[in-house]
């Protein structure tokens, strides 16, 4: 066997990572499993009466707490969760271009009740702003128009990621790459601190 088989083998053979459980009987009864080394499990559910949220710990502890549709908190615990959930959508943004358009996806889902939506992998929003702002400059549309495209190709094309889509529209043999590669130099000249050129110029060679 080659060296490089040999490593493929060690490879593949490798044993995976076990996660380990530890089942607990707590004081009102319940079974709960606690992965590796979690101490606590949190879960709600929404009933007849309000909102109870429970806290399971490993020692065998539970707390919970029932909020009613009548308490002072509602207002404020509704609103904490809104912009949490708001807010932590915004991870993967690079810019504030992008985290406008992430916070601008979830408040749509949410409009429409699709609070666990999962996000698929390459559904990401990195980098959409410049990519929105050349469709705009190339096709014409407006803003909200080429956003409407886009989730309508996204929608209709099995397989296509929002990442690969924006990918497609970076060609630098596109319109819409040219646009792009434009829009990303402008940026990036206006961040610059000195004017490169004319340092370089000022430099004189070492003394030998």
């Amino acid at each position: 066997m080659s060296e490089a088989q040999t490593q493929a083998t060690a490879v593949e053979t490798k044993p995976k990572k076990v996660v380990t459980y530890t089942e607990v009987t707590l004081t009102d009864g319940r079974k709960v499993s606690f992965p590796g080394a979690r101490k606590m499990q949190k879960s709600y559910e929404v009933t007849a009466e309000g909102v109870k949220a429970t806290f399971d710990f490993v020692s065998g502890e539970t707390k919970s707490i029932l909020i009613g549709p009548d308490s002072p908190l509602v207002g404020t615990l509704i609103g904490h969760g809104l912009v949490q959930k708001i807010g932590d959508e915004t991870t993967s943004a690079d810019s504030v271009e992008d985290m406008v358009l992430e916070v601008e996806n979830i408040i749509a889902r949410l409009s429409k009740g699709e609070w666990g939506t999962q996000r698929k992998a390459g559904d990401s929003f990195a980098g959409a702003g410049v990519v929105i702002r050349a469709l705009v400059e190339v096709t014409g549309l407006t803003v909200e128009q080429v956003k409407a495209n886009i989730e309508k190709k996204l929608a209709t094309t099995e397989g296509l990621t929002r990442a690969a889509l924006y990918q497609s529209f970076r060609n630098p043999a596109s319109k819409t790459g040219v646009v792009i590669a434009r829009l990303e130099q402008e940026k990036l000249s206006k961040a610059a601190k000195i004017d490169a050129d004319a340092e370089l110029a000022a430099w004189s060679a070492p003394a030998a």
